[in-house]
């Protein structure tokens, strides 16, 4: 696998889509740190890691719907930005905003990976590993 990032955001709205309550896959720290940001902004409802068997870690999504009785999932697109053949880095001044505000950019910076406006606040800028709204 080339780009374990676009691997998890291919998860999640493929999952989202079908409707599944849960995703599971390998984990990794970056992994981690973005869904951290999804969870405190309300994309997910939680992710656990755990050991699967007695070799790997996995990520177990729990994903999070719109209240009615037809399933719409609470994250319309993910995109991925910064690609393995192409990495995407900004200053602090040029930090993307997505749909006018609505959506949530998320960066790698050296304080970690953070929100389009807690890099803001902070003043640091870094690569722009994606999107989601």
């Amino acid at each position: 696998m080339t780009d374990p990032l676009a691997d998890l955001f291919t998860r999640i709205q493929n999952a989202g889509k079908r409707g599944h309550e849960t995703v599971t896959l390998p984990a990794s720290n970056m992994k981690s740190a973005v869904l951290k940001i999804f969870k405190s902004e309300g994309f997910i409802q939680d992710y656990e890691r755990t050991v699967a068997d007695s070799k790997h870690a996995v990520i177990k999504i729990e994903l999070r719907y719109l209240p009615g009785r037809k399933k719409k999932p609470m994250i319309t697109g993910i995109r991925r930005i910064s690609k393995p053949g192409c990495r995407a880095y900004v200053g602090k001044n040029d930090i993307p905003r997505v749909m006018g505000g609505l959506g949530v950019t998320f960066l790698s910076t050296s304080r970690g990976v953070m929100t389009d406006q807690q890099c803001r606040e902070h003043g640091v800028g870094g690569e722009v590993l994606g999107c989601i709204w």
